[in-house]
This record gives C-alpha cells, sequence and structure tokens, in this order.
C-alpha cells in the first residue's frame, strides 16, 4: 500500500508538474498502472474508492453558492436544453462504445458521461464499469474541453462583439480556518458514509455533495484545502491504476475510434447548443458554446476570462451541469442498464 500511495503521488506530482490536464490523477493511475503490471506489487484498498469519492462530492459541494440559487429562475430553461442535449449525446455515444468499442453497456455509457475527469472514472469503479476504460475517455473528453474547442470557439466567434455583463466577478471569500475544513469534511464524511451503507449507486459522493451544499447555504462554514483535493485525485488515480493488468490495457485499443467519435459529438453539441442559447436565450454565441463546452465548472471559470466572456451565468450552467450530472446521470444509466439484456 505505501509503495503504491508512493509511486501514484510521485506520477500525479510529475504530470502536475508537466501541466497536464487533470495531471494528479492521470500521473498517478499511469505510475501505478505501470508497476502493476511490472511488478504485481499495487495495492489498493476498496476504502480509498469511498475516501475518493467523499472528497470529490465535498469539493463539488463547496462550488455552489448562494448567488447561483438566486440566478437559477432565470436559467431553468437554458440548463434544461444543455442537459436534455448532454444526456442525449451520452446516450447515443453509450450506444457507439458498446458496439464499437465491444464494452459491456455499463462501462459505455459511463465512458460518454460528460462529468468530471476526477469525479466519473471512481464512480465507474464504484459501479462495477471498467475504469479505466472510463478513464481513457473522460481524458480525451477533458484535454479536448480544456485545450481544444476554446481555440475553435474564439475562432468562429472573432468577429462578435461580446459584453461585459454586471455581477460576472462572484467575489466570494474562501474561508481556509482549520475549523471550517474539519467541520466541512466531518459532514461529506458522515453523509458519504450514510449514502454507502444505504447502498445508493455512488451513494458516497452524491450523499456527501448534498451535505455539503446544504451546510454552506446555511451557516456558509466550509472549505476545502487544495492539497487535499490533489490527495483524493491521487487515490483515484492509484485505485484504478492498481486494477489494471496488461490485457485490459490492449484491450482499451478499440476504445480509440469511439473516443474520436464522442469528441467530435461533443464538438457538435457545443455548437449547435451553443446558437440555440444564442438565439432563444439572450446569450452570445460565444457564452453559448462555452456554456456547452464539455470541461469543468473550475476551468470555464478560467477559460472564459481569457476569451473575454465575464457573464456568471456560463460559470453557474457548468455549475448546474456538473453536480446534475454527478448526481443524477449515473442514477439513470444504473437503471437503464438494469432494462438491458
Amino acid at each position: 500500500l505505501l509503495l503504491t500511495l508512493a509511486v501514484g503521488g510521485a506520477g500525479g506530482l510529475l504530470f502536475f508538474k508537466l501541466k497536464v490536464p487533470g495531471g494528479m490523477m492521470v500521473g498517478a493511475l499511469v505510475a501505478v498502472t505501470i508497476l502493476s503490471i511490472g511488478s504485481g506489487l499495487s495495492y489498493m484498498p476498496s476504502a480509498a474508492r469511498v475516501a475518493a469519492q467523499i472528497a470529490a462530492g465535498a469539493f463539488i459541494g463547496t462550488t455552489v453558492e448562494k448567488s447561483d440559487l438566486k440566478r437559477l429562475p432565470h436559467l431553468i430553461r437554458p440548463a434544461a436544453l444543455l442537459l436534455c442535449a448532454m444526456l442525449c449525446l451520452n446516450l447515443i455515444m453509450g450506444l457507439v462504445f458498446h458496439f464499437l468499442g465491444g464494452v459491456d453497456w455499463l462501462t459505455a455509457f459511463l465512458c460518454a458521461v460528460p462529468g468530471g475527469m476526477s469525479d466519473t472514472p471512481i464512480i465507474a469503479a464504484d459501479m462495477g464499469a471498467k475504469a479505466g476504460d472510463v478513464a481513457l475517455a473522460q481524458f480525451m473528453r477533458l484535454v479536448a474541453g480544456i485545450g481544444v474547442f476554446p481555440s475553435l470557439i474564439l475562432r468562429v466567434t472573432r468577429n462578435e462583439p461580446v459584453p461585459r455583463r454586471e455581477g460576472a466577478d462572484r467575489g466570494v471569500t474562501k474561508r481556509t480556518d482549520v475549523g471550517s475544513v474539519l467541520l466541512t469534511l466531518a459532514v461529506a464524511a458522515a453523509c458519504g458514509v450514510t449514502g454507502k451503507l444505504l447502498g445508493v449507486p455512488v451513494g458516497a459522493l452524491l450523499f456527501s455533495m448534498l451535505g455539503v451544499i446544504v451546510l454552506k447555504l446555511t451557516v456558509n462554514r466550509v472549505a476545502m484545502p487544495l492539497w487535499l483535493k490533489r490527495v483524493a485525485q491521487v487515490l483515484s488515480g492509484a485505485y484504478i491504476g492498481s486494477s489494471l493488468g496488461m490485457e485490459d490495457l490492449l484491450d482499451m485499443r478499440v476504445l480509440l475510434l469511439p473516443i474520436v467519435l464522442l469528441v467530435l459529438g461533443y464538438g457538435i453539441v457545443s455548437f449547435l447548443v451553443g446558437g440555440l442559447l444564442h438565439r432563444f436565450f439572450g446569450f452570445t454565441l460565444r457564452e453559448g458554446m462555452l456554456i456547452a463546452t464539455p470541461a469543468g465548472a473550475n476551468d470555464m471559470a478560467l477559460i472564459s476570462g481569457d476569451l473575454d466572456v465575464h457573464s456568471p451565468d456560463v460559470v453557474v450552467l457548468q455549475i448546474v451541469r456538473m453536480v446534475i450530472v454527478i448526481s443524477l446521470f449515473p442514477q439513470l444509466i444504473h437503471l437503464l442498464v438494469g432494462l438491458l439484456p
């Protein structure tokens, strides 16, 4: 266990320093996979998976603000359009992964979930899917969302005037005191363990996220240090890497075509949904396309400023997408797979 954690931590730090998207998790996954295949000495207990889920849920919960809730009545219809489009693409690409990639139904649908690089693979491991396949697909989605789509959006909308909207600066004071950190961890752990014991799919992540959201909206004393997020990413990557063997890696070759089609699918959705948001809901085309870009809420908060987009609605809708996708999409997939032969 100590060897696996050391190797995973070293790999995560290396990839993080190299500025690889999701570097802590990807680096840990790659390093521990090499250790697993090369020596067979890797080991991670199932408790590590639960801990990573609880930490991921807590971090998602801390991103929700009261100001986001105040904006929600104005964003219900755009959010519904965005989520319906994402769900339809998720189901369509799940079929593609199943028939072209030869993976089971659960893995296929989770590969196409527009969730997070740190969250979705650990959800896949918890639900019994092939977490390595899901991690590969999610990594490529993240790379495209961060490294490719923003440049394309900027090029397509280069002649469009983008106004600065009021309220763009969220101005949230982030607590760093030890008491807030301990309280957040305690609530996340208690709720996460409860969700796990209840047997709810991805219950640890879902319940910890909801618990921290309630804590933040009621007493506003939540805090999660960044280093803890890095630790959770290493745990997730190491857990997945320790479960992979040479046969698993060879099987991933057949996923290359489905992954290319997945990235193309998200690109098409970004352009189409962005256009609909622009036409019917008053967003600029650049804002609409950024809202529909399959990256993370934190990534969008940084990228949007670089593209001269300062609307808080871009970040709020990304947060809504992340929370709904992480909490509901796995449940829907679980029910759907139960109906399939």
